[in-house]
């Protein structure tokens, strides 16, 4: 095997990356009500306006604001009330001066009005009029035509990913179809002797498959379709097979294990074989991760990640997160995060990032940081994290105390 481990930083490493694969996206047309969380493809611009007629916001009296001016509980107005506005059916009534009509809330403001009373600024006098205690103003407590979104407006851009809000308004506009981007096929591949599924009872010396599931629940958070081949043994004819057949049915590759530099490390040469370029960076000046393979063949991205638990997903977020919304030709959305203070000191090393997986506590009315450190085989360091921190590359480290940036999981 021929070894290489120069290290570059993730930057550079996602530079040769687009340098040789160009995403190409690909469509669907699919129900709205079935988009939550899908990317669209296509901006969209409204059909119509919305609301398509004028709307009353509170329960009460439409009525022409210029005869409520002055009015109050000692002086109120005097209107005689003309009718009731129905519920989902377009008002015929006409106000002329000094009338009213009962209206509510949601329903069609009628012609002449400018504005509502609300029904707790009114009281009865009879069964055909009304005294107003509270002026209102032209427009208040009525949604005008067009005003939450005019016909032709832009609605959502390509790229965007669809939340519960956006379907309720697309909807509203009676988009009932949208064309979104199909998740990529992300191929996930674990190798090694030692590995067993899960339901399987573990022999001294083995240990249950970690990786396969929580970078397909990665893929899945990220908008990808994981598609899992299993446990493959450190032969190379196998890990040959299994990468021959993933390359041929997936959009990315990911090898889990196997990427450290060893007398055992086949991710290299098996990856290189996959197709032109080959291998563009093997190891990333970041810790944990550092032994990560990042490759391309024949347009398809193909990585190998170490086989370290905490160490996979990081990568996996560093690297594979993006290639996957690269293909879904989706937007930038920011990771949540909040400020908190550092309960320790963290060391670093100048010329590689760190990535230290803390946990959240509330003391004193300050949010604090409290590292969770542990070696990167150790997949409750990520179980009791809330979130990590980031050191960057030329920093020798954080200080007890200081202000740091959780990116939440």
């Amino acid at each position: 095997m021929s070894e290489f481990f120069t290290v570059v930083t993730p930057p550079d490493a996602w530079n040769l990356l687009s340098q040789h694969f160009t995403p190409h996206v690909r469509t669907e047309q699919i129900s709205t009500m079935d988009a939550l969380d899908r990317v669209l493809a296509a901006p969209l611009v409204s059909p119509q306006d919305l609301p398509e007629f004028p709307r009353s916001t509170v329960d009460g009296y439409a009525v022409n604001a210029a005869d409520t001016y002055g009015a109050s509980s000692s002086l109120p107005a005097f209107l005689a009330v003309i009718g009731e506005v129905a519920m989902g059916r377009m008002s015929d009534l006409q106000l002329g001066v000094g009338e009213a009509a009962l209206v509510h809330t949601g329903g069609m403001v009628p012609a002449g009005a400018t504005g509502v009373v609300m029904v707790e600024n009114t009281q009865a006098v009879d069964a055909a009029s009304i005294e107003v205690l509270k002026a209102v103003a032209d427009g208040e407590n009525v949604i005008q035509i067009g005003e939450d979104i005019r016909i032709g407006d832009p609605i959502l851009a390509a790229g965007h990913s669809l939340r519960p809000q956006d379907i309720g308004g697309l909807l509203a506009l009676g988009i009932t179809r949208v064309e979104v981007a199909v998740p990529p096929r992300v191929a996930i591949i674990s190798s090694g002797d030692e590995v067993v599924a899960p339901d399987q009872p573990v022999a001294p010396g083995q240990v249950r498959d970690i990786n396969s599931y929580t970078l397909a629940g990665l893929t899945k958070r990220a908008g990808g379709q994981p598609i899992l081949y299993g446990i493959v043994p450190d032969q190379r004819e196998a890990l040959e097979a299994a990468a021959a057949k993933a390359h041929s049915e997936a959009d990315i590759i990911v090898l889990s294990a196997g990427s450290s530099v060893s007398y055992r490390d086949l991710s290299v040469d098996v990856i290189a074989g996959l197709g032109a370029p080959g291998v563009l960076a093997h190891g990333l000046s970041v810790r944990p991760g550092k032994p990560t393979i990042v490759a391309v063949a024949d347009d398809k991205p193909v990585f190998g990640l170490p086989g370290n638990p905490v160490s996979a997903m990081v990568i996996f977020d560093l690297v594979v997160t993006p290639t996957i919304r690269a293909l879904l030709g989706a937007t930038d959305r920011p990771k949540q995060q909040v400020q908190a203070r550092l309960a320790r000191n963290i060391a670093s090393t100048a010329g590689r990032e760190d990535y230290v997986q803390v946990r959240l506590e509330e003391r004193d009315g300050d949010m604090w940081a409290v590292p969770v450190f542990g070696k990167s085989n150790l997949i409750y360091t990520l179980v009791h994290a809330d979130g990590t921190v980031k050191i960057d590359l030329n920093a020798n480290g954080v200080r007890e105390g200081a202000w740091v940036t959780v990116f939440l999981h």
